[in-house]
């Protein structure tokens, strides 16, 4: 079995790593485009262009599904994937996990870029699936590049200024970039001085596509089989090792082997 997932960046390490948790015998194949990045702030054209590269560069390699690892690309992006793709290749796109945030009827914080805070596509979800939360719309700008650079600083920088514009008396956050899923720990340090430690849940995507992309194959987790599943990555295309800023978060070196257990997602 041969998962592949792709990204602008390494946001995709979170999926990547939660996948290879589930089925330590799959295959990874990690397709994305350092080349092109980032993909926000290109037009929808633009970027659905520059996804349908990184997702023909891992077609040609045979996959049995496709998860699209990016928020962004999901948005704009998934339906054209999909025709191009589908049957042969099931695509799974990453959806904010605003749905299950707001079924208790709390508090809902969705941290997301820029671009994707107050979108028709955010509103969208929010109009569906949280009538009966209340929800704030948190911008988050840097976060993502600071995540992509693994620049420590700026990641602290980034979160404290988020936590600012996240509500004190908030019960539940969405991690709406894949990104936002590597550094989940200054987030949760962040939001706890905003919060005074009150109890905070906080809901990512990551196993969940995962858990898709296993369903939509007919298979199910089984993260007790022997680690046998290789993993092959794709920079713009060309064959590579993971990017060394991926091995500086938890989940980039459980994929390159130097890390058994690692717990995945937010």
């Amino acid at each position: 079995m041969k998962i592949a997932l792709m990204d602008s960046g390494i946001g995709l390490l979170a999926a990547a790593a939660a996948t290879r948790r589930l089925r330590p015998d799959a295959d990874l194949l990690l397709s994305s485009d350092p080349d092109g990045m980032p993909w926000g702030p290109r037009t929808p054209a633009d970027l659905t262009e520059r996804a349908r590269s990184v997702a023909r560069a891992a077609a040609a390699l045979r996959p049995d599904a496709l998860i699209v690892a990016c928020n962004t690309a999901s948005v704009h992006s998934l339906d054209t994937l999909r025709a191009d793709l589908e049957p042969g290749i099931p695509v799974i796109g990453t959806v904010p996990a605003i749905k299950p945030a707001a079924a208790a009827g709390g508090r809902v914080a969705i941290w997301a870029t820029p671009a994707t805070t107050g979108s028709p596509y955010q509103r969208g979800l929010i109009r569906d699936f949280a009538a009966g939360a209340t929800v704030t719309e948190v911008p988050c700008p840097g976060l993502a590049d600071a995540v992509e650079a693994a620049d420590e600083a700026a990641v602290v920088r980034a979160v404290a200024a988020a936590a600012a514009l996240t509500p004190p008396d908030v019960t539940d956050v969405v991690l709406g970039c894949t990104h936002y899923e590597l550094v989940g720990d200054p987030i949760r340090a962040a939001l706890a001085e905003r919060t005074g430690g009150a109890e905070i849940t906080y809901h990512g995507s990551a196993e969940a596509v995962a858990v898709q992309a296993l369903r939509r194959l007919g298979a199910t987790p089984e993260p007790g089989l022997p680690r046998t599943g290789g993993l092959t990555v794709l920079l713009s295309g060309r064959p590579s090792a993971l990017p060394a800023t991926a091995l500086r978060y938890a989940e980039g070196r459980l994929l390159a082997g130097l890390e058994r257990n690692v717990a995945v997602g937010a």
